[in-house]
Protein backbone atom coordinates (compact mmCIF):
# COMPACT_ATOMS: atom_id res chain seq x y z
CA UNK A 1 0.00 0.00 0.00
CA UNK A 2 1.37 3.35 -0.98
CA UNK A 3 2.07 5.95 1.67
CA UNK A 4 1.73 3.41 4.46
CA UNK A 5 4.20 1.58 6.60
CA UNK A 6 1.93 -1.49 6.57
CA UNK A 7 1.03 -3.97 3.86
CA UNK A 8 -2.63 -4.61 3.03
CA UNK A 9 -2.84 -7.56 5.42
CA UNK A 10 -1.46 -5.70 8.44
CA UNK A 11 -2.81 -2.21 7.82
CA UNK A 12 -5.26 -1.32 10.61
CA UNK A 13 -7.02 1.14 8.28
CA UNK A 14 -7.79 -1.66 5.80
CA UNK A 15 -9.34 -4.15 8.25
CA UNK A 16 -12.81 -3.96 6.68
CA UNK A 17 -11.41 -4.34 3.14
CA UNK A 18 -9.28 -7.28 4.29
CA UNK A 19 -12.30 -8.98 5.91
CA UNK A 20 -14.29 -8.52 2.68
CA UNK A 21 -11.41 -9.96 0.61
CA UNK A 22 -11.14 -13.00 2.88
CA UNK A 23 -14.89 -13.64 2.63
CA UNK A 24 -14.82 -13.23 -1.15
CA UNK A 25 -11.89 -15.66 -1.43
CA UNK A 26 -13.63 -18.22 0.75
CA UNK A 27 -16.81 -18.06 -1.31
CA UNK A 28 -15.10 -18.38 -4.68
CA UNK A 29 -15.48 -21.75 -6.41
CA UNK A 30 -12.48 -23.99 -6.11
CA UNK A 31 -11.43 -25.29 -9.48
CA UNK A 32 -9.29 -28.24 -10.35
CA UNK A 33 -7.45 -27.13 -13.46
CA UNK A 34 -5.84 -30.50 -13.97
CA UNK A 35 -8.51 -33.12 -13.25
CA UNK A 36 -7.47 -36.76 -13.22
CA UNK A 37 -9.43 -39.50 -14.94
CA UNK A 38 -11.60 -41.62 -12.66
CA UNK A 39 -10.44 -45.15 -11.92
CA UNK A 40 -12.02 -48.13 -10.17
CA UNK A 41 -10.66 -48.71 -6.70
CA UNK A 42 -12.40 -51.83 -5.45
CA UNK A 43 -9.50 -53.90 -4.12
CA UNK A 44 -6.29 -53.47 -2.19
CA UNK A 45 -4.37 -54.28 -5.37
CA UNK A 46 -6.05 -51.43 -7.27
CA UNK A 47 -5.15 -49.01 -4.46
CA UNK A 48 -1.54 -50.26 -4.49
CA UNK A 49 -1.42 -49.67 -8.25
CA UNK A 50 -2.79 -46.15 -7.76
CA UNK A 51 -0.15 -45.40 -5.15
CA UNK A 52 2.65 -46.75 -7.33
CA UNK A 53 1.44 -44.64 -10.26
CA UNK A 54 1.15 -41.56 -8.04
CA UNK A 55 4.65 -42.06 -6.64
CA UNK A 56 6.09 -42.27 -10.14
CA UNK A 57 4.15 -39.16 -11.22
CA UNK A 58 5.52 -37.25 -8.23
CA UNK A 59 9.06 -38.37 -9.00
CA UNK A 60 8.65 -37.23 -12.61
CA UNK A 61 7.06 -33.90 -11.62
CA UNK A 62 3.82 -34.78 -13.44
CA UNK A 63 1.39 -34.32 -10.54
CA UNK A 64 0.82 -31.55 -8.01
CA UNK A 65 2.18 -32.51 -4.60
CA UNK A 66 -1.07 -31.47 -2.88
CA UNK A 67 -3.01 -33.85 -5.11
CA UNK A 68 -0.49 -36.63 -4.47
CA UNK A 69 -0.70 -36.08 -0.71
CA UNK A 70 -4.49 -36.20 -0.87
CA UNK A 71 -4.39 -39.43 -2.89
CA UNK A 72 -2.00 -40.97 -0.36
CA UNK A 73 -4.13 -39.90 2.60
CA UNK A 74 -7.41 -41.10 1.10
CA UNK A 75 -5.80 -44.34 -0.09
CA UNK A 76 -4.92 -45.21 3.49
CA UNK A 77 -8.54 -44.79 4.54
CA UNK A 78 -9.76 -46.76 1.52
CA UNK A 79 -7.41 -49.67 2.30
CA UNK A 80 -8.76 -49.81 5.86
CA UNK A 81 -12.36 -49.66 4.63
CA UNK A 82 -11.76 -52.44 2.09
CA UNK A 83 -10.11 -54.61 4.74
CA UNK A 84 -13.00 -54.02 7.14
CA UNK A 85 -15.57 -54.87 4.48
CA UNK A 86 -13.65 -58.04 3.61
CA UNK A 87 -13.43 -59.04 7.26
CA UNK A 88 -17.17 -58.47 7.74
CA UNK A 89 -17.93 -60.70 4.75
CA UNK A 90 -15.71 -63.46 6.12
CA UNK A 91 -17.32 -63.24 9.56
CA UNK A 92 -20.80 -63.51 8.00
CA UNK A 93 -19.74 -66.61 6.07
CA UNK A 94 -18.29 -68.24 9.19
CA UNK A 95 -21.41 -67.42 11.20
CA UNK A 96 -23.58 -69.02 8.49
CA UNK A 97 -21.47 -72.16 8.65
CA UNK A 98 -21.54 -72.34 12.44
CA UNK A 99 -25.26 -71.65 12.93
CA UNK A 100 -26.27 -73.89 10.05
CA UNK A 101 -25.30 -76.96 12.06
Amino acid sequence: MRDSEFCFTHNPKAEEAKRAAVIKGGESPKKNYNPLRPIKLNSNKSVVNLLATTINEVRQGEIDLRVANCIGYLSGHLIKALETANLEERICEIEKMIFKK
